[in-house]
């Protein structure tokens, strides 16, 4: 595997490295928006209204925290599962020493972005009074890793892969974010850094796959090939469950938080944002051929991946 030039100077960059404790301090503005309202999808709903601050702020306050514990938990049980096998050689691939090591830095960048999204949360409850609501990871890595469980003799395969499609995936969070002067400055600043990281990990992991794809056998590869639309939707479906949490705890009925998920994420808006969210991925794939493999593009066509 050639190695990634974007870790040449992972010392002196890496936000682990470099980059301050990012703390909310006198001058933060604690009353700017936790998260850009039009990331957010249930708050476009005629229902939510446009003029109640309050519930706005919420809102948004527990669409960020549910973000923020999506991330800490995601570096650590998914990304560093399967980084960790690339570091230590389990792969079964050959790899280079260099490409280990920078496997490591991942490992160690990701432990890091877990941390800091558990210790800007805590920060912007104690600073808002605005308490988190408790989150369960455990749907989204059931849902996860029934993809590929049928074939559990490549339960490290799909793992290695799972990495490789969020890896790759460039998401509005975090171009947007950094850029945005209504939110709060602590937000910015740590979704700035775990944008600089990912920049590298992107880098890498692209490298990843073409190296991986190109020492699969035939019979590997078309199983591969059926695998990755399910794990690119996997990956990018929005998490409805903390958001209708959120709507119940602000006071809105069972059936009418119901009624504003269904409208707020319907599958046709969703489809829209996950193919827009996987279009470098989905690049990626075609560029080393998966997509040139019998019935492949039609899977991802039916998978809504890909309109023509």
């Amino acid at each position: 595997m050639p190695e990634v030039k974007a870790f040449e100077h992972w010392y002196e960059r890496a936000g682990v490295r470099m980059d301050p404790r990012r703390l909310i301090d006198v001058d933060d503005d604690i009353h700017k928006a936790f998260f850009p309202e039009h990331l957010v999808p249930h708050l476009n709903h005629p229902l939510v209204g446009p003029d109640d601050y309050e519930l706005r702020r919420y809102l948004t306050a527990q669409h960020l925290y549910q973000w923020l514990n999506f991330t800490m938990h995601f570096e650590v049980a998914v990304v560093c599962r399967a980084t960790q096998q690339i570091a230590d050689g389990s792969t079964g691939l050959a790899l280079t020493p260099q490409s280990r090591m920078d496997a490591y830095r991942i490992v160690v960048d990701e432990g890091y972005h877990s941390l800091y999204s558990l210790d800007v949360q805590h920060q912007l409850e104690a600073r808002s009074g605005i308490l988190g609501l408790p989150y369960d990871f455990g749907p989204f890595i059931t849902g996860l890793d029934a993809v590929g469980e049928d074939m559990p003799q490549h339960r490290r395969l799909v793992q290695l892969l799972q990495v490789v499609v969020f890896e790759t995936l460039i998401t509005s969070i975090l171009s947007d974010i950094p850029k945005d002067e209504s939110v709060v400055d602590v937000v910015r600043a740590i979704v700035r850094d775990h944008a600089i990281d990912e920049g590298r990990h992107h880098a890498f992991f692209a490298n990843f796959f073409r190296h991986l794809w190109g020492q699969l056998d035939a019979p590997t590869r078309k199983l591969v090939a059926e695998y990755l639309p399910h794990l690119v939707v996997r990956s990018l479906q929005p998490a409805t469950r903390p958001a209708y949490a959120a709507l119940t705890a602000s006071g809105f009925s069972e059936a009418r938080a119901r009624e504003i998920v269904a409208e707020s994420y319907n599958p046709e808006s969703v489809l829209k944002g996950i193919r827009h969210s996987a279009a470098k991925t989905i690049n990626l794939f075609e560029q080393v051929g998966v997509l040139d493999l019998p019935g492949t593009r039609d899977g991802f066509r039916t998978a809504g991946l890909i309109v023509e």
